[in-house]
């Protein structure tokens, strides 16, 4: 794809594909997708790049960082719960691990429930 952007995630479906960095989100439908032939002998005529829909955006969205940093702060300012807890963070460490194992592996794994 076009990799233009500081990270990219690409999601294949059976009806198509879709591409979304920070800024941008790309889909192609199974049906607009080529179906190219490869000869060495001769440069490709299309233009995968342009082929590829542009979905507008529909709202505006701050950054996601600033925004979780402005809720802390007004929790340790006001006090009370705060959604995010110790179980939460280990929950997210945990996925990461077995995110890097299952590719390590190349196989999915199951997600143990967390007690405390």
């Amino acid at each position: 794809m076009n990799r233009d952007e500081l990270v990219e995630f690409q999601v294949d479906g059976t009806d198509g594909s879709a591409v979304a960095g920070l800024r941008r989100c790309r889909v192609q439908h199974r049906s607009a997708t080529p179906m190219p032939v490869w000869d060495p002998d001769m440069p490709t005529p299309l233009d995968f790049r342009s082929q590829w829909q542009e979905i507008p955006d529909n709202a505006v969205f701050d950054n996601g960082f600033k925004i979780q940093w402005e809720q802390f702060l007004r929790h340790v300012y006001a006090g009370g719960e705060w959604s995010h807890d110790l179980l939460s963070g280990a929950r997210g460490l945990q996925l990461a691990e077995l995110g890097l194992q299952a590719a390590a592996e190349g196989r999915r794994l199951d997600v143990p429930e967390l007690r405390l």
